[in-house]
């Protein structure tokens, strides 16, 4: 690794930590690093960079932050796995400072887990087709406990973005989770009976069967009667 201007750490210390952080990841790349791969040591950047280790250690903390590595007390820093939330913290905030509206979200919902749910049809596992529909079983299981069911939600369109064996929607799915958590109970309550709460759990057990079968119309189909009736259910509670 190597840095121009160096010396300029003593006049603007904090100005060197993304000049790091860019020669860290022209690390990972060059090395094609794979996460849980150690970096070097924060002592042997500085040292090969000109630069204290305060600078490497700020360096370290910001990636942190931003998932890319991993640091822990009296371990070497290590390449992350990808990780949903940090989009999910960026997404909180662009809603919350109204740059998005939560229909705009759910536009891009709708489109993704449309595919998502194709894929997953086409592609899951005997593990992965159980594990979906155990997940939509528990949301009936569990229909007196909303907070239970809304994670047992949240956890089955995970399930499908995995079983898509497309990383990034999964990832994509992942980040939506924050938002979610603000928004379904609201969808819940505005259902006006039981009775039309217990169609939504029935919406998911057939999108969950028409996967195990291999069913990639229907199951498209249903996740896009799905979402279609949750925007419906959430403009008339009044969120845009």
């Amino acid at each position: 690794m190597q840095v121009a201007g160096a010396g300029a750490e003593e006049r603007n210390p904090s100005g060197l930590v993304p000049t790091v952080m860019a020669a860290v990841q022209a690390h990972i790349r060059s090395n094609r690093l794979a996460p849980g791969d150690a970096l070097p040591s924060e002592s042997a950047i500085a040292e090969q960079m000109d630069v204290s280790r305060a600078v490497v250690r700020e360096a370290f903390r910001s990636m942190a932050a931003l998932k890319l590595i991993d640091i822990g007390n009296g371990r070497r820093a290590r390449v992350s796995a990808m990780d949903p939330s940090v989009l999910a913290l960026v997404l909180d905030h662009v809603v919350q400072t109204n740059q998005i509206t939560i229909q705009q979200i759910l536009d891009v919902r709708r489109t993704v887990e449309m595919r998502t749910v194709s894929l997953a049809a086409l592609r899951r596992g005997e593990a992965e087709a159980a594990e979906i529909a155990e997940l939509a079983a528990a949301m009936r299981a569990d229909f007196g406990d909303s907070g239970s069911v809304m994670e047992h939600d949240i956890a089955f369109h995970e399930a499908i973005a995995r079983a898509s064996k497309n990383p990034m929607f999964a990832l994509l799915v992942g980040s939506f989770h924050v938002v979610t958590r603000q928004t379904w109970p609201i969808g819940w309550r505005a259902r006006a009976t039981d009775a039309d709460r217990l169609a939504n759990v029935a919406c998911h057990e057939a999108i969950a069967a028409a996967i195990g079968e291999g069913d990639r119309a229907t199951a498209e189909a249903l996740m896009a009667e799905h979402f279609d009736n949750t925007v419906k259910i959430l403009v008339a509670a009044g969120i845009t």
